[in-house]
């Protein structure tokens, strides 16, 4: 990293009162090791968590001038708080971690150098999880999704912790429907990629705020946003039903020239009318999902909304995007 060169850190908060302020500690402690205070900022978004952690948010940013504090007006989920930060950046690279001290802030400088080496995009790459085995399942199949729907290397693991040019983020940043999928943006726009290995830690406290159903949810703007594989899927396979049903109808009409007193096979028919109907209706529901998130992006409903903001100036924030409210500024608003 060029000495002239400016760090911004980008953290999205949830649930975190009890492990924020150790995770700056530790992270600030680590950058000042390299950088002067004007050289990195750290944006910290709070996604409407329902405890105390705008309030810690707060007291750091009050201490700490390089601190952006974001408070969102709901909790919009880890990439729309993702996107809500990129807004705000300044710095010629830029990182994103978790805020429970998983991602740890001594080995920042391993993701930063290897930028330096002449890559875009440095994901961290883990030999051993420590997430829960819900959330372990979900990162295979999002990698599993991502390699097959929107082109990711192969060799390339991802994860939520990554270093990325500038670029990247402006690039991200012209993305404006609701439905924000990072990785797919990222992804879309370079395949100059690395991983560097980096220890995965334990949580320091609580639990994670990933759910099943926002698996879910994070898989299907993935599908949606960046493919439309799944709808050419459905076209293949109804095609092949089709010549399926094609040839059985032949096979029947011909066994009945054949041997007149043949059963019909009821049991058959039940079981492909079953089949071919649920396959029916599960595209259905896809096709009505695309079309569902078309109808709520014309709509112009937010990425996010912005409530209030500390150490931020409206200098720095990007064009197009909503706040609640323009006057509802905590602190000094800038």
């Amino acid at each position: 990293m060029d000495s002239e060169q400016k760090l911004s850190v980008v953290i999205p908060c949830y649930r975190s009162q009890d492990m924020i302020e150790g995770v700056i500690e530790r992270l600030v402690g680590t950058l000042t090791q390299r950088l002067d205070e004007e050289h990195f900022e750290i944006i910290l978004i709070d996604d409407c968590s329902p405890d105390d952690t705008y309030k810690v948010l707060s007291d750091i940013a009050a201490a700490r001038p390089y601190v952006k504090v974001i408070h969102m007006a709901r909790n919009f989920g880890q990439h729309s708080a993702l996107m809500a930060g990129f807004a705000f950046v300044t710095g010629d690279i830029v990182v994103c971690m978790d805020d429970d001290g998983q991602t740890p802030p001594e080995e920042i400088f391993k993701l930063v150098d290897k930028i330096g080496e002449g890559y875009d995009l440095v994901y961290a790459k883990y030999h051993s999880k420590k997430h829960s085995l819900i959330r372990n399942w979900g990162s295979q199949l999002n990698e599993l999704m991502a390699q097959s729907l929107i082109g990711k290397p192969k060799e390339i693991t991802m994860s939520s912790y990554f270093a990325a040019e500038r670029f990247l983020i402006d690039e991200a940043l012209r993305y404006q429907n609701p439905y924000p999928y990072v990785e797919g943006l990222m992804l879309r726009a370079t395949k100059n990629i690395a991983n560097v290995d980096v220890e995965h830690s334990e949580r320091l406290a609580g639990e994670s705020g990933y759910s099943f159903v926002k698996l879910v949810g994070l898989w299907l703007n993935g599908f949606t946003a960046f493919s439309v594989k799944p709808l050419r899927l459905g076209s293949v396979v109804g095609t092949l039903f089709a010549a399926i049903g094609f040839i059985s109808a032949i096979v029947v009409v011909i066994r009945r020239f054949i041997n007149p007193v043949v059963a019909i096979g009821w049991a058959s028919t039940f079981s492909a009318m079953l089949i071919i109907g649920g396959m029916i209706l599960a595209m259905l529901g896809m096709l009505g999902e695309y079309i569902g998130r078309i109808y709520i992006s014309l709509n112009n409903s937010p990425q996010y909304v912005i409530k209030s903001t500390l150490n931020c100036g409206d200098e720095t924030y990007s064009q197009g995007r909503l706040k609640a409210s323009e006057t509802n500024r905590l602190g000094d608003g800038k």
